[in-house]
């Protein structure tokens, strides 16, 4: 994906996007969908707790949601220990017709919460703790806005900075950045979503590092389309590579680079989004600033951007997660 991304603390010079890498590469084992383990306002409250006067409105509670509001939750990902950033997860709400944010409060006592995910119902919401004792905290998401830290998991790497949930909603799923390696923890419902001790750790061997850099850097892990996988993005070849996926075996097939469209000059591709009914991809390009827009299918020409609303000033902002 262009040019080769930068490692350790230079992540943070490039804060408005996350999860950049390249190579895709199938991570160790495998897990089964069925059986398989603003500037925010900073809210003058306990630790771990909202404000409930400065919190969004709370999430649905039901796992098959409905059209969604035209005012969503919206949830601010930043690091608290660089100046100017924030002093935890920012909270706000997005106006989908007017594309307008507005700041609404802050759940502190979250170190460095540089990457967000939800549960796949909704109620529970998982940070990275981005430092060097990497780790991961679980928030349980309250209807009355008063969202609760559940407590925090050690990575076991360094610079944690992305997650994702599997599809189950059982397993948590995390990338060291600096350390190379990957971590899974369970997920316990009965605790609404609490984490338990990690269970798996896995450090990137293959393929080898990319030009310049000393060892693996872990950026992105997901799971496959049909939950029986784990990938992971790792700093490899500096390509933007569509790849074939075998359900079957979890091999991945790279298929021909696709250009950035960036041009010359420094452009440091960050996490790859497609829409939801397949027909267009997006990709944030740090350093340029810019986004790139895929068409999927040959026949397409949609999907459009434009801006909508006024720029919203938050804290260091790493990401940015509507409910």
């Amino acid at each position: 994906m262009g040019s080769r991304a930068r490692t350790g603390t230079d992540r943070r010079r490039f804060l408005r996007t996350v999860a950049a890498g390249a190579a895709l590469t199938a991570a160790g084992g495998s897990l089964d969908g069925a059986a398989a383990p603003g500037r925010a306002t900073p809210a003058q409250a306990e630790p771990g707790r909202a404000t409930p006067a400065q919190t969004a409105p709370g999430p649905a509670v039901s796992g098959a949601r409905a059209r969604p509001p035209a005012v969503r939750p919206l949830f601010l990902g930043t690091y608290t220990s660089v100046a100017g950033g924030g002093t935890g997860v920012g909270l706000g709400t997005y106006d989908t017709a007017r594309g307008r944010i507005t700041a609404t409060g802050v759940i502190d006592g979250v170190g460095d919460p540089a990457y967000l995910a939800f549960s796949p119902c909704g109620r529970t919401l998982y940070t990275v703790n981005e430092r060097q004792q990497g780790a991961v905290t679980a928030v349980a998401l309250r209807a009355d806005g008063r969202h609760r830290v559940l407590g925090s998991r050690p990575t076991g790497g360094a610079g944690p900075c992305h997650l994702s949930v599997h599809p189950g909603g059982r397993w948590l799923l995390s990338a060291n950045h600096l350390s190379g390696s990957v971590a899974v923890h369970p997920v316990d419902p009965a605790r609404g979503g609490a984490l338990g001790e990690r269970t798996d750790l896995v450090t990137h061997t293959a393929p080898p590092p990319g030009p310049g850099q000393g060892g693996p850097h872990a950026h992105q892990i997901v799971t496959s389309p049909d939950g029986r996988h784990v990938l992971a993005v790792d700093l490899g070849n500096d390509t933007a590579v569509v790849c074939a996926y075998d359900p079957a075996t979890g091999t991945l097939t790279p298929g021909a680079p696709q250009s950035t469209g960036t041009g010359p000059g420094t452009s440091y591709p960050a996490q790859f989004l497609m829409t939801r009914d397949g027909a267009f991809a997006y990709l944030a390009n740090r350093g340029h600033n810019s986004l790139t827009r895929y068409a999927v299918e040959a026949a397409g020409a949609r999907g459009g951007l434009r801006r909508l609303g006024e720029p919203f000033p938050a804290p260091v902002a790493v990401c940015v997660l509507p409910l």
